[in-house]
C-alpha cells in the first residue's frame, strides 16, 4: 500500500508557489521602476481630455460610414469623450504601451560623437501594431507638460506619443504598397504635434486645442522607419513602394542609392547668395563640383539671390549651371547690424521652392567630391552633426512647403538662436532631425588637432565645408587661415588643394570670377607680414607666392 504524503511534503508546492509569486512581484516592481504603462494618470499636471462632437471635428470625413473604429492613445477610460454620428456603429479601443525608460533624456538620442558609426538609440517602446490595423480614427492626448510638469519640443514622452500615433496610423492605413485606406488623427492639447512627423500640409483644421490631420501615408511610413534621432545614421526608408530603396556598397559601410524612381519626385540642388558678391565664385565652383561627380541626373540647380548680385555675375552663375531666382532677403531678429549673420535668415526662402518635392540645400562655401544623388532618398530634415544635439545647416535635405515657410517665419522672433544665425534657429525649429554621415558635410574645422591630422581628409569624402577664410579669397599656394592665429583651427593645405583642383577644371570664362581684388590682396599681404613678424611655427609665411591672380587684381 502506498504511504500517505506527510504534512510537510504537502507544504512544498505551497511554498514553491509563494516563492514564485514573490519573485514575480519583485520582477514587476523592478520592471516598473524603469518602464511603466503610459496612462494619463501618470501625468498629473495634464488636464483631462474633453473631446466632444468628434463628427463635427472631422466634418464630412467620417459621416455616412457604417462602422467607425477609434483608437485612444494616452487617454483614460474616465476622460470625457463624446461621439455623435447618426447611423454609424462606433467602437473604441485603448492603445496602451510601455513608456520610454525613466531617466532617458533627449540628449541620449543625439549624442556628441565624431564617429560615423554611432551607438544604437535608446528604445522607444511601441504597442503591438498588429492589434490596431483596422482603425479609422486615432484620438491622442498630447503630453504638453511631460513628466516634470513642463515640456517642449525636446520632450521624450511627447515624442513617444507622436511616434505611437504615427505607427498605429500606418498599421491601419497601409494595406499594401498600392492600397491605402484613409485614416485620421485628432490630437488634443495646447502644444502642437511634432512637426517633423505630422507636417502642416496634412493638417485639415485646428479648433481650439484640437488638431485634426489626414496624414499622407507614404511620407508617414518613411518617417516611422527612420532611426530615433541622430544616434544612428539615417537609413533609406526600406521598402515603401514598388521598389526597395535600401542598398549597401561592398564594404557595408556606405549607403548607395542604386535606383530611385518609385515616386517620380521633383528634385533640385539649391544654394543662396545675398548681401554681397563675395560668394559668387564659391557658388560657381559648387555647381561645377556637383556636375563633375555625375550627381545631376534629372535634378535642377536653383540659386536664390537678392538684388546685390549684378547681372554680369548672374550670367556667369547661369553658365556654371544655376537657374537663378531673385528673392527678398530676410533679416535675423538676433543679429547685430552689419554682422555676417544679419541676413542669414534668407536661407528660409528655400522652403518656398514648392515646385520641388525634395531639395538638397548646400551652402556656397561647400564643394562636392563624390556622387550625392542618394541624399534625395532622405526626409526633412536630414543633416550631418555639428555638436551634440545640433546639426550643421550647410548641407541639409528639406521638403519645400509654403505652410512650413509661413510657420518658420512666424516662429523666427519667438524662437531663440544660439549663435544669432539661421543655423541656430533651424536647430530650434527642427529638433527631431536625422543624422547623415559626417563626411557628407565634412567640416573644415580642426580645433585642438595637431597639424598632421589636418591633412588626413577622408579619400571618399562626399563634400567639404570650407569654414574660415575661403580658398578663393586666399592665394592658391597655401591655406591663408594659417596666417591668422585665431583662424588656424580652419587651416588645411590638403582641403585647400582639393578646392583648387575643381577650379582648374572650370572654364577660363568662369575662373575670372574667382579673381583677387586689390582689397583682398592687401589684406593677405598684411596677414603674411604679421605671421612673419611673429615667426608663426607652421612657417607657411616662408612659402613664396606664385599665384598669378596677384598680378591681375579687380576692384
Amino acid at each position: 500500500m502506498a504511504s500517505k504524503p506527510s504534512i510537510s511534503s504537502k507544504k512544498v508546492p505551497t511554498l514553491q508557489l509563494i516563492f514564485l509569486s514573490l519573485c514575480l512581484i519583485i520582477l514587476i516592481l523592478f520592471s516598473r521602476s524603469n518602464y511603466h504603462i503610459i496612462d494619463a494618470l501618470t501625468l498629473d499636471a495634464e488636464p483631462p481630455v474633453q473631446l466632444k462632437n468628434l463628427d463635427l471635428l472631422l466634418q464630412h470625413e467620417i459621416q455616412g460610414k457604417e462602422k467607425i473604429k477609434i483608437g485612444l492613445v494616452n487617454i483614460n477610460s474616465n476622460e470625457e469623450i463624446e461621439y455623435k454620428s447618426p447611423g454609424s456603429i462606433i467602437s473604441t479601443v485603448h492603445v496602451p504601451f510601455d513608456s520610454v525608460r525613466r531617466g532617458t533624456k533627449w540628449e541620449d538620442f543625439f549624442p556628441a560623437q565624431n564617429s560615423s558609426h554611432p551607438t544604437p538609440c535608446p528604445e522607444i517602446p511601441m504597442p503591438p501594431l498588429e492589434d490596431y490595423d483596422d482603425l479609422d480614427v486615432v484620438v491622442a492626448k498630447l503630453p504638453c507638460k511631460g513628466r516634470t510638469g513642463r515640456s517642449g519640443p525636446k520632450d521624450v514622452l511627447r515624442l513617444q506619443v507622436n511616434l505611437v500615433v504615427a505607427n498605429v496610423l500606418v498599421a491601419s492605413g497601409w494595406v499594401m504598397p498600392d492600397i491605402k485606406r484613409a485614416v485620421y488623427v485628432v490630437f488634443v492639447g495646447s502644444c502642437e504635434p511634432v512637426p517633423e512627423i505630422f507636417v502642416c500640409e496634412d493638417l485639415l483644421r485646428k479648433v481650439d486645442d484640437h488638431w485634426v490631420y489626414k496624414p499622407e501615408l507614404r511620407r508617414l511610413k518613411q518617417t516611422v522607419l527612420m532611426p530615433r534621432g541622430s544616434c544612428q545614421i539615417a537609413q533609406p526608408y526600406g521598402e515603401t513602394g514598388k521598389e526597395a530603396w535600401r542598398y549597401y556598397s561592398a564594404d557595408h559601410e556606405r549607403l548607395k542609392l542604386l535606383k530611385y524612381s518609385a515616386f517620380h519626385q521633383r528634385e533640385a540642388y539649391a544654394t543662396i547668395l545675398h548681401s554681397s558678391e563675395d560668394y559668387v565664385c564659391g557658388a560657381i565652383a559648387l555647381a561645377q563640383s556637383i556636375l563633375r561627380t555625375n550627381s545631376t541626373s534629372t535634378r535642377d540647380f536653383v540659386l536664390l539671390h537678392d538684388e546685390n548680385i549684378t547681372p554680369k555675375s548672374l550670367e556667369a552663375l547661369k553658365s556654371a549651371g544655376w537657374e537663378t531666382k531673385q528673392i527678398e532677403r530676410i533679416r535675423s531678429p538676433f543679429a547685430e547690424k552689419d554682422s555676417n549673420n544679419e541676413w542669414s535668415y534668407s536661407k528660409l526662402r528655400a522652403w518656398m521652392l514648392t515646385w520641388y518635392d525634395k531639395v538638397v540645400f548646400i551652402d556656397a562655401d561647400v564643394l562636392v567630391f563624390q556622387n550625392i544623388e542618394w541624399l534625395f532618398v532622405y526626409p526633412q530634415l536630414s543633416a550631418a552633426p555639428n555638436d551634440g544635439t545640433l546639426f550643421n545647416s550647410g548641407l541639409m535635405v528639406i521638403e519645400p512647403s509654403l505652410c512650413t515657410f509661413k510657420d518658420l517665419m512666424a516662429k523666427r522672433s519667438e524662437m531663440d538662436s544660439y549663435n544669432g544665425s539661421v543655423e541656430g534657429f533651424l536647430n530650434e525649429a527642427f529638433t527631431w532631425w536625422h543624422r547623415l554621415p559626417s563626411d557628407v558635410n565634412f567640416l573644415k574645422d580642426f580645433k585642438g588637432q595637431e597639424s598632421p591630422s589636418r591633412e588626413m581628409i577622408p579619400d571618399k569624402v562626399s563634400a567639404i565645408h570650407y569654414l574660415g577664410l575661403k580658398p578663393w579669397m586666399c592665394y592658391r599656394d597655401y591655406d591663408c587661415n594659417w596666417d591668422r592665429e585665431e583662424m588656424q583651427r580652419f587651416a588645411s593645405d590638403k582641403a585647400h588643394e582639393k578646392w583648387w583642383q575643381v577650379y582648374d577644371e572650370m572654364p577660363e570664362t568662369l575662373q575670372r570670377y574667382c579673381g583677387l581684388t586689390k582689397h583682398t590682396n592687401s589684406r593677405l599681404k598684411k596677414w603674411r607680414w604679421i605671421a612673419t613678424s611673429l615667426e608663426q611655427p607652421d612657417e607657411h609665411w616662408k612659402i613664396g607666392i606664385i599665384d598669378t591672380r596677384q598680378y591681375n587684381l579687380g576692384h
